[in-house]
């Protein structure tokens, strides 16, 4: 994609969300270097809502099942999707995502691995962490602010309501070589981070409980 296509996008979508959702941003994204945005997932909407919300161009991973008629995953593919694989650690894309990282660019990824239900945020896998690991780039949370009342899972058409992103002040993790701590870091990686997404919005993060038995699915 280019970048002049990009920024008409960017320009269109901005517009739009003023609009209709009297959209706001609330801090920012680093101007340079690579740097991977773990965002809250609550609606469709929040992937062009975000990337609306940053002067960099980024490149998002997202569930590879979602999107099946024809020609879409070719197009989703040029605007920057990189489709994953649930159920299993998908290596070509955390691949593809960490190599994007280490070029300099910005990768968004929804930790806890799909929308919430209910609004509430829900755990977080440990592919977060195993990117952190694996480029030692910062982290940037960010919270989606408006976007479940929107378009809530299983609605059919949007509604108006007010639209905030926030994002937060960057944060690094130091690494360990051994294997048992590198499965312990990235659990904490996951855990910091979504607890600093809740602090933006100002609601509950993910209950021990939850967490631990995502641990246990795993």
């Amino acid at each position: 994609m280019s970048s002049l296509a990009y920024a008409l996008l960017w320009v269109l979508t901005r517009a739009v969300a003023w609009l209709c959702f009297r959209y706001r941003v609330i801090g920012k994204v680093p101007k340079t270097g690579g740097v991977l945005i773990a965002a809250n997932h609550a609606s469709y909407f929040d992937i062009p809502l975000l990337g609306c919300g940053m002067t960099r161009r980024a490149w998002y991973l997202g569930r590879s099942d979602l999107f099946t008629f024809p020609g879409s995953k070719a197009l989703l593919r040029w605007l920057g999707w990189i489709p994953l694989k649930l159920g299993r650690l998908d290596r070509k894309a955390f691949d593809t995502a960490t190599a994007l990282i280490k070029r300099g660019k910005v990768v968004v990824i929804f930790p806890e691995g799909g929308r919430t239900l209910d609004g509430r945020l829900r755990a977080a896998k440990p592919g977060l962490g195993i990117i952190v690991a694996q480029t030692g780039c910062p982290v940037v949370p960010a919270y989606l602010k408006g976007t479940f009342e929107v378009l809530p899972t299983g609605a059919k058409r949007p509604r108006f309501h007010p639209v905030s992103v926030s994002f937060g002040e960057p944060l690094t993790f130091p690494q360990t070589g051994d294997e048992r701590e590198s499965r312990k870091f990235y659990h904490e990686v996951s855990r910091t981070v979504m607890e600093r997404i809740a602090a933006l919005g100002d609601v509950a993060p993910p209950d021990h409980h939850e967490t631990a038995e995502a641990r246990n699915a795993e």
